[in-house]
């Protein structure tokens, strides 16, 4: 089992964080984070990088429904989202399976959650 949806654009990368943002924001997601890979490589590390950016997006619906079933799954909170440019200019947009990473944890409350958010982020790969 793959522990992440991938689908390639061809687009720009800043039109698919657009796109990716909107599509998540349609299946219920706000993007709570955002993480700059390439800005942060530079900064912290003087290193140059491709355009890599990390979405963490989170249902707060399915969120509550979680923490209540597994106080500690926040660890694996929010949802992932990479978007990334390759060499060869085409974007590459990743999201986290919730199947696979619950499947760390042994709580059989989980499992419907975990079946409706990944729903939910392969429908957002999906209509990129």
């Amino acid at each position: 089992m793959s522990y992440y949806f991938s689908k390639t654009l061809n687009t720009d990368f800043d039109t698919a964080i657009t796109k990716v943002t909107d599509e998540l924001k349609k299946e219920g997601f706000g993007v709570l984070t955002e993480i700059d890979v390439k800005e942060t490589f530079k900064k912290k590390l003087d290193v140059d990088f491709r355009k890599y950016r990390i979405l963490g997006a989170c249902n707060p619906n399915f969120a509550f429904e979680a923490i209540k079933s597994e106080d500690k799954v926040g660890t694996m909170l929010p949802c992932n989202v990479v978007v990334q440019e390759h060499e060869d200019g085409k974007i590459e947009v990743s999201a986290i399976d919730p199947i696979a990473s619950m499947m760390a944890i042994k709580n059989d409350s989980l499992g419907d959650v975990a079946s409706s958010v990944s729903g939910k982020l392969r429908r957002v790969i999906e209509n990129l």
